[in-house]
């Protein structure tokens, strides 16, 4: 049976540490969030997306992008994702929440959908689905589903402060006490270290934004597939933020996360 209410919850704030305002930066006159916004309007699950971003004055103006193109804004606490996820959720009635981060405008929507039909297929069979642990996809191609359940016990229970920062470290770090699962990439390849479509550097920027002026014109809804065989067609692409490939959170937190290893994560660059 699938469940009544799919939300997809997208954090956003203006105060990015390495990229600050990311999240409002121009690609092929929109900002990232809303170009974000439209690759997520294109699964083929019917799903209400919010974005949820802080009370700070300074993320005013993602609620006023929220508005202008037409999608829910949440706004709670700065740095407890956590809780603005759940209260999101809350608030709109899930059954199911997904957490997409902001920094993912790349992300491929039928990739979305796979995770979303694997959670469906298996009903009642799982509290936690993603295709993170281990990751295969390209990074910036981060799903996470977690029923409103087990997101309110893990909103109850986290103490931690990067389990309060990411939201679902608790979930997978305790496997004994939530029903795990994860797809994997049906390629067969592992493509997580060694591409990155993910912003958090100014290269990233200017990386997405190639690729959106090289793919978007001809087709909007351009697959993951088609950004491969453009860095195939043209490794200059590739090369602008090939640097920060592999590298993500998990990095500052390697002696804290019991379920990943040093491999999973560029130590340094």
């Amino acid at each position: 049976m699938m469940a009544d209410n799919t939300v997809i919850v997208v954090q956003a704030r203006m105060s990015s540490t390495r990229l600050p305002g990311k999240v409002m930066m121009p690609i092929l006159g929109e900002s990232l969030l809303s170009r974000m916004i439209e690759r997520l309007k294109m699964i083929r699950h019917q799903a209400l997306v919010v974005i949820a971003t802080s009370e700070e004055s300074a993320d005013d103006i993602i609620e006023q992008e929220a508005d202008r193109i037409q999608v829910p804004c949440f706004r709670g606490n700065l740095n407890n994702l956590l809780d603005r996820h759940y209260q999101a959720g809350k608030k709109h009635n899930a059954d199911i929440v997904l957490k997409i981060p902001s920094d993912c405008p790349l992300i491929d929507p039928r990739f979305i959908d796979q995770v979303l039909d694997f959670y469906f297929e298996h009903p009642g069979e799982y509290d936690y689905v993603s295709n993170l642990h281990p990751a295969t996809f390209p990074d910036g191609n981060d799903v996470e589903i977690m029923t409103m359940a087990c997101l309110e016990r893990t909103w109850e229970e986290a103490t931690k402060n990067l389990e309060l920062e990411h939201t679902t470290p608790y979930i997978w770090e305790n496997p004994e006490s939530f029903s795990i699962g994860n797809v994997t990439w049906d390629t067969g390849k592992d493509y997580s270290m060694s591409h990155r479509f993910a912003i958090d550097y100014e290269a990233d920027y200017l990386f997405i934004k190639r690729v959106y002026e090289e793919l978007y014109p001809a087709k909007h809804d351009f697959s993951c597939n088609d950004i491969i065989s453009l860095l195939e067609q043209k490794p200059e692409i590739y090369e602008i933020n090939a640097r920060y490939a592999g590298v993500n959170w998990y990095r500052n937190h390697i002696d804290e996360l019991k379920t990943i290893s040093s491999d999973q994560t560029k130590l340094t660059f």
